[in-house]
């Protein structure tokens, strides 16, 4: 069975960091684009960092130079570092593996982590 888990969301203050982290299991990891979406109340699910399985990543504009994603093979696992958090970030944040790079199309989904930045 392929699953997928995310952790690491949770309460921030605006301007504040969280990291979070994707643990997948039931696949070959290392051959696997990884990525980052979230969705918001009322708002369509969104890209917000993909990394692919040579390393190179791209980000959603509003993210872009705030969040990092990498990628740790040994331990199945994808992370996204999100400093100087924003209101707007505020989503459910979910993980998905994928051997294509499909936009979210397919692939392998986690069950989502919350992320509220709020004062």
């Amino acid at each position: 069975q392929v699953q997928l888990v995310e952790s690491g969301g949770g309460l921030v203050q605006p301007g504040g960091s969280l990291r979070l982290s994707c643990v997948a299991s039931g696949i070959t990891f290392s051959l696997y684009a990884m990525g980052w979406y979230r969705q918001a109340p009322g708002k369509q699910r969104e890209l917000v960092a993909g990394i692919l399985r040579g390393g190179n990543t791209n980000y959603a504009d509003s993210v872009k130079g705030r969040f990092t994603i990498s990628r740790d093979n040994a331990k199945n696992t994808v992370y996204l570092q999100m400093n100087s958090l924003k209101v707007e970030d505020t989503a459910v944040y979910y993980c998905n593996a994928d051997l294509r790079v499909t936009g979210g199309r397919s692939g392998y989904w986690g069950q989502g982590t919350q992320v509220t930045v709020s004062s």
